[in-house]
């Protein structure tokens, strides 16, 4: 990255119209207060590029030549990769323990699971290990899918080699159990790895996340704490659209969706705060 003193100018206005492109397509929102942070994250953007000013960026985004294949660029230099293994856990225990053995009593068919947002994986990763050390792999029919907005996330999710900050909350037994040291870190078992289907999807875009909304359980966490209010909303609508009766989506523990629906009701289960559609 270039030095602060070396800094392109991101006038307030381009900031505006920038920041509202990338609200309309990815969805990431950056307040009125956080031009330096734009900044910061674009200004490698502009450099690899060759580009003088913000200004010419956004008329890059918009109209092209070349936007199809800057936006990917774009979006992986401002995604947050920042998860790890067993990361709130008490949600992916109430599925597993509570709501999955619900389901199949019920006889409600496949067990669908969306891990929306997956970043590098870890999160499907754990709820594959959550089902697994519960036997429901070798009990009902069970697909996993993990999404994300990021390539550069879902590569590194494909290849499935982690350092120790993605193992920091995983008990040391389930380590050794699924994963083996390799060049670079731990490298996920293969039976647990194919378990997960990994796929790009902009949650913004309904023809590329359509079939995996119809998803019984659906796991979006920390993601919204990105969008606007508006965005939430939006993603929520097209999730309630799609996810059958019961449906059950999980977000992140500091993430309120209260004012974002009414089609979802906020219920307790086990341990852990669930969003319901009955």
């Amino acid at each position: 990255m270039a030095s602060d003193a070396n800094l392109p100018v991101l006038p307030f206005g381009v900031f505006i119209l920038l920041r509202d492109l990338i609200r309309s397509r990815i969805g990431v929102s950056f307040d009125d207060d956080k031009c330096d942070l734009l900044t910061t994250k674009l200004v490698d953007r502009l450099s690899e590029l060759n580009l003088k000013s913000f200004l010419d960026y956004f008329y890059l985004l918009k109209y092209g030549p070349g936007s199809e294949n800057e936006w990917p660029r774009l979006t992986d230099a401002l995604s947050v990769q920042e998860t790890y293994f067993w990361r709130e856990f008490d949600q992916v225990r109430s599925f597993a323990d509570i709501l999955v053995p619900q389901h199949v009593a019920a006889g409600r068919g496949p067990i669908r699971v969306w891990s929306a947002a997956c970043a590098t994986g870890e999160e499907p990763l754990s709820i594959a290990m959550a089902l697994n050390e519960a036997g429901w792999f070798q009990r009902a029919e069970i697909e996993l899918h993990a999404s994300d907005v990021s390539p550069a996330a879902l590569e590194k999710a494909r290849r499935g080699v982690y350092r120790e900050r993605s193992f920091r909350a995983l008990p040391r037994e389930l380590r050794e159990k699924y994963f083996t040291p390799t060049d670079g870190g731990w490298k996920v078992a293969p039976d647990l790895h194919s378990r997960v289907t990994f796929a790009p999807a902009n949650l913004l875009e309904p023809k590329e996340t359509a079939a995996l909304a119809s998803s019984t359980f659906i796991f979006c966490r920390n993601v919204f704490i990105y969008f606007s209010a508006a965005t939430v909303s939006r993603v929520v609508g097209h999730f309630a659209e799609r996810m059958p009766k019961p449906g059950f989506l999980f977000p992140g523990v500091s993430e309120s969706l209260l004012r974002a629906t009414t089609v979802f009701q906020l219920e307790e289960i086990g341990t852990a705060f669930v969003y319901v559609k009955r």
